[in-house]
């Protein structure tokens, strides 16, 4: 196969399949109790120089608990996967946990407008970038979950996404045309925030899953937070709407309001008032230290966050708006 041409960017992350699979083939897939907190969760496997992958889609099923565990735990170097990243990119900013990103959706909080802080980050020139587009980042994980060192897209040819990517471009060998060869990604440790699990990590998520299920095969180890474990029976009763299967989990972390101050479709609305309080004070550096210090740094726990930001009486308001529950 001709390389025709090839990004700038770098790559973090050998794409040899075959050391990946010496990796996976050390890998318990027994059916054992995997409940644990989230603070055990990141001790035992989110360490300082990791990869490091969340999952959801923009301020959707965002696995915030652990995220606020990995700042509070005060990991560092972390690679990342800034995929369709919103308040988790803003999260893993405030607590500089990490060096090197590939980066396709950043910064922004969608319509919300864009994080000063993470901007500030990422300007400071201590972060190391590779861009890729939305679905660029799917197929290298699609790739990955494949056990191949590469996926093909045309979605990057031409552009300056293209050029600043570790990307190559291929002559493909039947028709000759040209594609982007983009590299399998397998990140260390992966969170994902789904709506029930039973405990050995069987997990359902309903709604849009986006490349959550690439996202779960890819990586080397899983952290399920969910909002509720149920009986694994509740599981067998449907087995067809099981996402993720318990074979690919290390961790399960039963987390209600998981997602918060992001939405979990069906179950709550996103947080607005929170979300732009999050954008107002990250203006001042020295407001934004506080404000880490009052909900992130100051607590021991998600649970007490979600106390300090309303606890159960905001939560039932953002119950309604999702629900469009009228008074």
């Amino acid at each position: 196969m001709n390389v025709l041409d090839e990004g700038i960017g770098p790559l973090f992350m050998d794409p040899d399949p075959d050391k990946a699979r010496e990796f996976f083939r050390q890998k318990s897939r027994a059916m054992v109790d995997k409940r644990m907190s989230a603070k055990e969760a990141v001790e035992r496997f989110i360490h300082d120089g990791d990869y490091f992958a969340t999952g959801g889609f923009g301020a959707n099923r965002i696995p915030t608990a652990i995220c606020h565990e990995v700042l509070r735990q005060g990991r560092k170097h972390l690679g990342y996967l800034g995929h369709t990243t919103t308040h988790d990119f803003e999260l893993m900013c405030a607590g500089k946990c990490f060096d090197r990103l590939d980066a396709a959706y950043i910064v922004g909080l969608e319509a919300r407008g864009l994080s000063p802080n993470a901007r500030r980050y990422m300007q400071s020139g201590e972060v190391q970038v590779a861009d890729w587009s939305n679905y660029a980042v799917a197929a290298r994980l699609r790739a990955a979950g494949e056990g191949v060192s590469y996926g093909l897209t045309r979605s990057m040819l031409g552009t300056d996404t293209f050029k600043h990517s570790a990307a190559k471009v291929v002559e493909c060998p039947f028709t000759g045309k040209k594609y982007a060869a983009v590299p399998a990604i397998w990140p260390d440790v992966a969170a994902i925030h789904v709506h029930y699990a039973d405990m050995y990590g069987d997990s359902v998520i309903r709604g849009i899953s986006i490349a959550d299920y690439e996202l779960a095969r890819a990586a080397k180890h899983l952290i399920i937070t969910t909002e509720r474990i149920v009986d694994d029976s509740v599981i067998r009763d449907d087995p067809t709407a099981t996402a993720i299967p318990f074979y690919l989990v290390d961790a399960v972390v039963e987390v209600p309001y998981g997602s918060y101050p992001g939405n979990m479709p069906y179950l709550y609305f996103s947080d607005e008032e929170h979300l732009a309080e999050w954008l107002r004070v990250e203006k001042d550096e020295a407001e934004f230290a506080k404000f880490l210090d009052r909900y992130i740094y100051g607590v021991s726990s998600f649970e007490e966050y979600i106390e300090l930001c309303g606890g159960q009486e905001r939560m039932e308001q953002l119950r309604k708006i999702e629900n469009l529950v009228r008074e």
